[in-house]
């Protein structure tokens, strides 16, 4: 599935599934720490448009993930992190948890967080135009967001 109405600027979907794999660490990244200061330098060095796009991407990838058959039991903020830890794991990953939400169940079971990658564009926002920045993405990333994927 694609940006069905295309409002997500700067950034295509590829660009950014392949920036994710470009920054992502060769050895172990428990939080996705590495991954997270890597993707905000490379931002940080980036036209604001494509650090803009960065954040959208996230948000929608973030969105599609934040559904009834991945939410098990987890609290909130649990289930953030935990579907960003699906997104820094890089596409194959997430577009398997897509065909087959049983391969969500490790990133529950074994609490795999990536909280660190949510900030990576607003801390490059930052760096780059000295001022913070109060994201507001098309879609929203916060968990149960996603009417449709909570639906009955």
């Amino acid at each position: 599935m694609s940006d069905p109405c295309g409002m997500l600027a700067g950034m295509n979907e590829d660009a950014f599934w392949q920036l994710i794999e470009d920054c992502r660490p060769t050895g172990p990244d428990p939080d996705a720490e590495v991954l997270a200061a890597t993707l905000t330098e490379r931002l940080a060095r980036s036209p604001l448009s494509l650090v803009i796009g960065f954040a959208e991407q996230l948000s929608w990838a973030l969105y599609r993930l934040d559904r009834k058959e991945y939410g098990h039991d987890l609290g909130g903020d649990a289930f953030l992190y935990t579907r960003a830890a699906v997104v820094a794991a890089g596409r194959t990953v997430f577009d398997s948890v897509l065909a087959d939400p049983s391969v969500f169940t490790p990133y529950v079971t074994d609490l795999i967080w990536a909280e660190s990658l949510l900030y990576a564009p607003d801390r490059a926002y930052e760096r780059i135009t000295g001022e913070g920045w109060d994201r507001d993405t098309r879609y929203s990333y916060e968990s149960c967001s996603n009417t449709e994927g909570w639906a009955v």
